[in-house]
């Protein structure tokens, strides 16, 4: 009789015990934004760049919509104050963090800037990824005020292959807005320089004018003139053979209502390289 009545008892003791291990578990927090942009980053090995549209959607997909909703909440001139940090360098450190998981030769590149549009800001959000030395896309998000509300308004890809930078010109149109995007790609023995000029009417971006793979190019702004200096590479072939200085070429376009337009294109003089 005292045995049973023993048993009970613990019986009794051991249940709470027994049925606070069976309580379940806590599913794990969703995991970050940084992480499930380096697990899809991470597919992109072995993927040739024409193939690579499905993953680099998603991808894509992924950092906007956060970025989205931070623009969102945090619009420009929102803490006010000189002391405030840039607004361009606030929305390329959100995209930094989208990156900051991925490890070499994976990369995520923010560029951004943010200048006067009409009576606010016009913000252009940009990021390279790449997973080789050539395997490499990019895009440009732009964002502005709209009844009030900062909105992505518009989104371009930019050339394959190349970084991305920016110089902006002046429009002829009160309601147009015009930047300059460029970037180089490695090249077999030099980088090559493209660029595309886009003018924005407050809903999409129209290309103006487009350059593409200028060896060795350098490209500079001086107010409304751009400047390319480049190399010719049969020149750079023969100099080399020969010893002699590499011919060097500049052509200098101005901005006008159609775009650039081409005022000269000459050699300067040669480099000692």
């Amino acid at each position: 009789m005292l045995v049973g009545i023993a048993a009970i008892v613990l019986w009794h003791l051991a249940a709470p015990a027994a049925s606070a291990k069976k309580k379940p578990r806590q599913p794990p927090p969703p995991p970050s934004l940084a992480s499930r942009v380096k697990y899809l980053a991470e597919h992109l090995y072995g993927v040739p760049l024409d193939e690579s549209a499905p993953i680099t959607g998603q991808i894509e997909r992924l950092v906007f919509d956060d970025l989205d909703q931070w623009i969102v909440a945090h619009p420009p001139g929102m803490a006010g104050g000189p002391s405030e940090v840039p607004y361009e360098v606030q929305v390329r450190r959100r995209l930094e963090a989208a990156f900051a998981e991925l490890h070499d030769p994976l990369l995520g590149i923010p560029s951004t800037f943010a200048a006067p549009w009409q009576e606010g800001q016009l913000v252009g959000a940009g990021y390279t990824l790449g997973w080789t030395d050539q395997d490499r896309t990019n895009v440009l998000a732009l964002y502005a005020s709209v009844n009030g509300k900062m909105t992505r308004v518009t989104l371009t890809h930019f050339i394959p292959r190349s970084d991305l930078h920016y110089a902006f010109l002046p429009s002829p149109a009160p309601d147009e807005f015009r930047v300059l995007v460029y970037g180089t790609r490695l090249g077999k023995s030099h980088p090559r320089l493209s660029a595309v000029l886009y003018a924005f009417d407050g809903h999409a971006l129209k290309p103006l004018w487009k350059i593409e793979d200028v060896y060795d190019g350098r490209l500079t702004v001086d107010r409304d003139r751009v400047v390319i200096r480049y190399l010719n590479e049969e020149e750079l072939i023969q100099s080399l053979r020969e010893r002699t200085p590499v011919p060097q070429h500049e052509a200098i376009y101005r901005a006008d209502p159609a775009g650039l337009t081409l005022e000269v294109d000459h050699q300067v003089a040669g480099t000692g390289r």
